[in-house]
């Protein structure tokens, strides 16, 4: 079969393409560019725990240490701190606690929806992290890159897709599906006639990145109202993340409108935050790059045409409140990869490519949705909210959830309406992640007695089953892999409709033992079960899968024939 057309050579469009090739399927990255990013330290990415185990797994490098990991973050408005967070061990991702703002620690830690702990972001400046997947794909035999090629037509036939590049390699190049990840002003997007409706220019920052040394060491800040500026949205508001080496990123929230941001005025913005900032002169810093950064909020209408999808940014742009896009365009390639793959190695699957623009779509307008309803809260400015008591703390409340990726403005979605969710199970037992969330990373045995983490085994083209087993870790494989309850469940998985593999696990927070989970190959959780149950086991498999539940019998005669063995 032919390649997978990419186009976009940026995080996304790589990320896809490492993604594919570690499940066996080749494709061709269409690069507009040289094949080297321009290093800007005023451009840079937030990117949260499931998205930075995605691009180390992929890469098998710790991309983590070309970045930062924040020790906390703080909320200030005027002199005062309104939230402060800290993370334990930053630089391993741990989980924090919550501190109150007069620095005394409260019990319980920074917990998510699901009750964990939450892991410090990472912040790292994109060309590196581009850097990082080129270097990746440089050694990938499945993966080709060509550079100066720009896209100009498409052309689709029931059997596969033609693309057609101008420039210097400007040549027609065949694939069995081609995905659009690149960029707002998608090239993929425009040719297909696939509306993106939205706001344009919905925030605007000016951005600095600098080298200077500042009071909150590693720790990143959203200051409101600053008592040194008055005017503009909400009085003022600047934002200072922690980069590698003593660099900072500051944004600077823009009053609405398209007025210029000139030199002058950003070197003042510059010196009067970080004499604000230390409550003396303006310290010693270097400036090191500057920029304007402006959000729209936009949704494609359509994510899939036939054979031609759109991913990342050529699909939906976000941004507002603290959040980062990148994060969701690097879950959209996740998502789609093993769909691919699928289809790929067993035929297509209506069902299952369709169920990309269902969750994926359906994720980010929920997101875009909360954003939209908290801008006027936060940017209205006025009016009976800026009287009304407690108000300037729901607001804290919701810019943290931006900036730390919590609740509905923030969290990553789950896929609970997805189509591919399975009907009610008789035998499906409640844990402490939600029905078609992402799993949390606990260590298992694999199937040859080697200890490894959950996510390590994620996009490989299998789907896993993982059984709760308290003891198993203190005992050699051999003494428990054809005792109890094992033999039967080893059997139930070798008779799934699809590649599965059989992991074991002393824990999982809210499973109770014996326990069996299901999980997608992009990490997300099919369902749980209590005990070995293969016909609701392979129905479940069979409905992630993209195919049509199973009639109830046929389910039963899979499972006696999987039990019987």
């Amino acid at each position: 079969m032919d390649p997978v057309i990419i186009v976009g050579a940026g995080p996304v469009g790589l990320t896809l393409a490492l993604a594919l090739a570690r499940q066996e399927v080749p494709s061709v990255v269409l690069d507009e560019g040289p094949g080297k990013d321009e290093p800007r330290l005023a451009r840079t990415a937030v990117l949260r725990e499931d998205t930075t185990a995605l691009i180390e797994r992929l890469t098998g490098v710790p991309v983590a240490e070309a970045g930062a990991r924040w020790a906390g973050w703080r909320a200030m408005r005027r002199k005062q701190v309104m939230r402060e967070v800290t993370f334990d061990d930053a630089a391993d991702g741990g989980g924090g606690g919550v501190m109150s703002p007069g620095g005394v620690p409260k019990p319980g830690g920074v917990t998510n929806q699901g009750g964990v702990t939450n892991p410090a972001p990472l912040h790292i400046a994109q060309h590196l992290l581009t850097d990082a997947l080129r270097a990746a794909l440089a050694g990938e035999r499945l993966v080709k890159v060509v550079v100066d090629s720009r896209l100009d037509a498409i052309e689709q036939e029931p059997s596969g897709v033609t693309a057609h590049t101008r420039g210097p390699k400007g040549t027609w190049w065949r694939g069995s599906y081609l995905v659009g990840c690149d960029g707002q002003r998608s090239t993929v997007r425009k040719l297909e006639d696939i509306r993106f409706p939205g706001r344009t220019a919905v925030e605007r920052h000016a951005v600095a990145a600098l080298r200077a040394e500042l009071p909150w060491d590693g720790q990143a800040l959203l200051h409101r109202m600053p008592p040194w500026r008055t005017s503009g949205p909400s009085g003022g508001e600047v934002t200072g993340r922690p980069l590698p080496d003593g660099v900072w990123r500051l944004d600077w929230l823009l009053p609405p409108g398209k007025d210029l941001v000139t030199p002058e005025m950003l070197v003042a913005r510059v010196r009067e935050t970080l004499a604000g900032w230390t409550g003396g002169p303006t310290p010693p810093y270097e400036l090191l790059d500057t920029g304007v950064h402006t959000v729209h909020h936009r949704l494609a209408r359509r994510w899939r045409v036939g054979r031609v999808f759109l991913a990342g940014d050529a699909a939906h742009c976000l941004g507002t409140l603290g959040t980062h896009g990148l994060d969701e365009g690097l879950r959209d390639a996740d998502n789609l990869a093993w769909k691919l793959a699928s289809a790929w190695h067993h035929g297509p699957h209506e069902a299952l490519l369709d169920s990309y623009q269902a969750e994926r779509r359906s994720a980010v307008a929920a997101r875009l949705r909360a954003a939209d309803q908290a801008l006027p809260l936060l940017r209205g400015g006025g009016g009976l909210r800026a009287v009304v008591p407690g108000s300037a703390r729901g607001h804290d409340a919701l810019l943290m959830d931006g900036h730390l990726g919590h609740g509905a403005i923030g969290a990553p979605g789950t896929y609970a309406d997805s189509p591919l969710a399975p009907r009610s199970l008789e035998g499906e037992v409640p844990v402490d992640t939600p029905r078609g969330a992402p799993v949390m990373d606990v260590r298992v045995t694999a199937e040859d007695g080697s200890f490894v983490q959950l996510r390590d085994r994620l996009g490989r083209g299998a789907l896993l089953v993982v059984l709760i087993a308290p003891g198993t870790g203190v005992w050699d494989r051999k003494h428990w892999a054809t005792a109890g309850i094992m033999p039967r469940l080893a059997a139930a998985v070798t008779a799934l409709p699809y590649p599965a593999e059989l992991l074991v696990a002393e824990s999982y927070p809210g499973a109770a033992a014996h326990s069996v989970l299901l999980v997608r190959p992009d990490g997300h959780l099919v369902t749980a079960l209590s005990g070995v149950r293969p016909a609701d086991l392979y129905a479940a498999a069979e409905t992630a899968l993209g195919g049509p539940a199973q009639s109830a019998k046929a389910a039963e005669e899979a499972g006696a024939t999987a039990g019987s063995r």
